[in-house]
């Protein structure tokens, strides 16, 4: 192969993409706009694209949402106006529907009739996978819904009864006719004038936690989130739960069948997309981080000078290589904090340039040396491309590359972003070709197995499909289609 694979959507920043961060508070006499404004701050790693929130004073929600990131779609102003006691927000990143201010969240909807006068508001964290079948069997045109957020808000909406409850547990009941429906990857916050609800998919895909104010709940796609507004962290939200809060308190349910029921936590939470100071499965991500590193030294060892980190994600598993291998850890490149998303041309040296005014080199300290490098991963191979070349050009005699995940060879359908087979590396070179593309001395990947061990969360269930090709849940043949090439449709080993 002559050429590397060039995301085609032009983002030079080749790393999967998350879907989205949600946050939920119920909190009364605080102000819940500028916590949940916080939360979002802390979430805003998972969704750069566009930023929402949804608050209620009891009889009125009032939603406001962005483009760009929390801090461009809020000032003082714009939270001093959004005055209750229960909110909900969203930073997100586009999987479905396209990057426009109408497929922003939360998704707002109204419930209007002879005898009901009620709104709620939707945030999603996730992808369904039978979003067609679901927008058929309602009866709704192509193109009628904008996002699979935006048809569950449509379900739920459809779904109240007749006439309200003495309870006032309407948007409740709705949901429960709704959740059992859906599949996919989905960990939902949503509210109405009163209530506060959290939810996750029978398979856990996307996480979930619930924390602990003096006055009130929260809940958030990461713990960090948590920590930034004061909450105490209670728990994850179990795979399949719903959990309901308003003023008499919390109460649990569980919507789907046991049957239904299998944790299948992503695994790349923990290699990419989670913030190092949050916990899933009990674990913090750093430490992890940092065990992939040592299991990387221990399975791939190589003589070298200096050990360094692709910034920001994977400098922890370069400290854990470094202390593992005994090689002095140091600093190679230096993340430009303010960088925004950057856009590309099929042009080598604009791609090259586009990584310059993401990282500069430390040329004193990569000159001359052989330098380990650790990664999070390669999914298209642009970026890293361009980061080696870099690296040689500040006269860096060896790099070594080494990746704190398994290849990358397979799309995701569960709401990470990376594009078709054909645009993923891994899926089209052996690593002999991937090293000779990527223009390094040698390249090792991290197996499956060691990175499991790294986690260190025995007995908990993760879904491994990007790298293994073993999807957690049939995917439609509509959906896959336009992602998987026609030979490995007909892969009697990949059978979806």
């Amino acid at each position: 192969m002559t050429g590397g694979p060039l995301d085609a959507r032009g983002y030079e920043d080749d790393k999967p993409k998350e879907a989205c961060g949600v946050f939920g508070i119920y909190a009364p006499e605080q102000p819940v706009a500028h916590l949940t404004y916080d939360g979002l701050f802390a979430l805003q790693h998972r969704g750069q694209e566009s930023a929402g929130m949804a608050v209620s004073d009891g009889d009125l929600i009032v939603v406001h949402k962005e483009m760009g990131l929390v801090a461009n779609a809020f000032d003082g102003y714009k939270l001093a106006a959004l005055q209750g006691h229960l909110a909900i927000g969203h930073t997100r990143y586009s999987t479905t529907g396209s990057s426009t201010w109408r497929n922003a969240q939360p998704v707002h909807r109204s419930v209007l009739g002879e005898e009901h006068n009620s709104t709620f508001a939707l945030g999603h964290n996730g992808n369904l996978t039978n979003t067609g079948a679901l927008a058929e069997e309602a009866g709704m045109l192509p193109g009628a819904v904008a996002s699979d957020s935006d048809l569950v808000a449509e379900l739920v909406a459809h779904s109240y009864g007749r006439s309200p409850r003495s309870d006032g547990r309407d948007l409740e009941e709705a949901l429960l006719k709704v959740l059992p429906r859906l599949e996919g990857a989905f960990s939902f916050v949503v509210m109405d004038e009163g209530h506060l609800i959290g939810v996750r998919d029978p398979n856990g895909f996307r996480p979930l936690c619930l924390g602990r104010l003096d006055r009130g709940f929260v809940l958030a796609s990461e713990t960090a989130a948590l920590d930034i507004v004061g909450a105490h962290f209670i728990r994850e939200l179990a795979p399949g739960e719903m959990v309901v809060i308003d003023a008499s308190g919390m109460r649990e349910s569980h919507p789907f069948e046991a049957s239904r029921i299998d944790p299948k936590l992503c695994l790349f939470e923990f290699v990419y997309f989670a913030r190092p100071d949050s916990v899933l499965y009990g674990r913090e991500v750093h430490g992890a981080r940092q065990r992939m590193g040592e299991v990387l030294a221990a399975q791939s060892p190589v003589d070298a000078d200096m050990v360094m980190g692709v910034p920001e994600t994977a400098l922890a598993a370069a400290q854990g290589y470094a202390r593992r291998s005994g090689i002095p850890f140091g600093q190679g490149l230096i993340r430009n904090q303010y960088m925004g998303r950057t856009f590309i041309s099929p042009d080598q040296a604009d791609r090259d340039r586009a990584v310059r005014r993401k990282f500069n080199p430390l040329r004193e300290n990569i000159a001359g040396k052989r330098l380990v490098v650790v990664d999070d991963s390669i999914v298209r191979g642009t970026s890293s491309r361009a980061t080696v070349k870099m690296l040689r050009d500040a006269g860096a005699r060896e790099v070594h590359l080494r990746i704190m995940s398994p290849p990358y060879r397979w799309p995701c359908f569960y709401g990470m972003d990376t594009g078709t087979r054909a645009e993923l590396l891994a899926a089209n070179m052996t690593v002999g070709e991937i090293s000779d593309y990527l223009g390094v001395d040698s390249l090792a990947y991290i197996t499956l197995e060691n990175l499991k061990e790294a986690v260190d969360a025995p007995g908990s269930g993760f879904c491994t499909a990007c790298m293994t090709g073993e999807y957690a849940i049939e995917v439609p043949v509509n959906l896959r289609k336009d992602i998987l090439e026609k030979n490995d449709l007909a892969s009697p080993d990949h059978v979806l």
